[in-house]
């Protein structure tokens, strides 16, 4: 079996090793990709944020959307543990590591549990094991959009807790025009478009995940550029999988248990489950570029969400293959 087959079992891709490869090549030569550096990445990367997100509201489908508008308790369950229980969760956690895990470790843990569901694994895990499609949908769909808000306002709290703070009205307005503001475009323009996009599907992937790959390149350039990385090796890494791990199946188990406690059917347990655990890389790091723009730090801030990104993709598929073939 090829490399690519046995990625694709557990939910993956090339985009993964792509990853990789953008992280590798900030290490080894960050003046490629650093802000300002010798192709000048920052200033697509700058934009890029727009494109990621037009091409979201061009594919969120409203019909979809209104197929699970109805289950309440579902949507509560979803959007109070990917938005209240994650990032409450992690801050306790923070507290509780004191000074052995760093400021910037912390903070990516913190963005990591702020960000909102992803679409794409989320409703696939969710068919896989033979739940609530509908309601996959919608949750993931909802806790996107819920994100451009929610999102910033929990990193604001956090960072106030240390004195600091986003500059909210600057981030506000950064949201607005290259989130909010292509996403509504995009949903204006998707009765004209869809048809071409649906025609065109490889390309519009292409693009969305080259931009987000020329994000993760140059966050990462800037980052070895500054030496913040002078400070984390290998043992680093370890500890952020490790972390990310415990706390997939931390938030996993809680969920399975309240829905358990409700009384929810196989199929909405299982959506409730795989929405709810589930973080976006997609939306995560365009939004991080946003929020925390040519930091230095960025590269270790969404370092957690990328290392959660393969993480959850791997556990998540090897449960919801043996949930499906229990069900078959």
């Amino acid at each position: 079996m090829s490399p690519f087959k046995t990625l694709a079992r557990f939910g993956l891709d090339a985009f993964l090793l792509g990853l990789i490869g953008a992280v590798v090549l900030a290490v080894v030569w960050p003046d490629l990709g650093r802000s300002g550096g010798l192709i000048h990445l920052d200033l697509f990367t700058n934009y890029g944020v727009a494109v990621v997100f037009l091409l979201y509201g061009l594919t969120l489908s409203a019909e979809r959307l209104k197929a699970g508008l109805l289950n309440w308790r579902l949507h509560l369950l979803v959007q109070g543990a990917t938005f209240l229980l994650f990032p409450l969760l992690v801050w306790g956690l923070g507290h509780l590591a004191g000074g052995r895990v760093s400021d910037e470790l912390k903070l990516g843990f913190f963005y990591l549990a702020a960000s909102p569901s992803t679409i794409s694994s989320s409703v696939a895990m969710t068919s896989i094991a033979k739940g609530n499609v509908a309601g996959a949908v919608f949750n993931a769909s909802l806790s996107s959009l819920i994100g451009v808000l929610a999102t910033p306002l929990w990193v604001d709290w956090y960072l106030a807790q240390s004195g600091h703070g986003l500059d909210l009205g600057a981030v506000v307005l950064k949201i607005t025009l290259l989130v909010l503001a292509p996403i509504v475009l995009g949903q204006l323009l998707r009765p004209w478009l869809f048809g071409w996009l649906s025609r065109h599907l490889g390309l519009v992937k292409l693009l969305d995940r080259a931009t987000i790959l020329a994000i993760v390149f140059n966050s990462f350039a800037d980052s070895m550029a500054e030496g913040i990385w002078s400070g984390h090796g290998v043992q680093t890494l370890a500890s952020i999988a490790g972390l990310a791990l415990g706390l997939f199946f931390a938030v996993f188990l809680l969920l399975d248990l309240a829905c358990a406690l409700l009384g929810f059917s196989q199929e909405d347990r299982i959506a409730g489950v795989f929405c709810g655990t589930k973080k976006s890389l997609a939306a995560g790091v365009p939004m991080a570029k946003v929020m925390f723009g040519a930091s230095a730090t960025l590269g270790v801030v969404i370092a957690p969400i990328m290392v959660y990104h393969f993480l959850q993709l791997v556990a998540a598929s090897v449960i919801a293959r043996r949930w499906g073939a229990r069900l078959s």
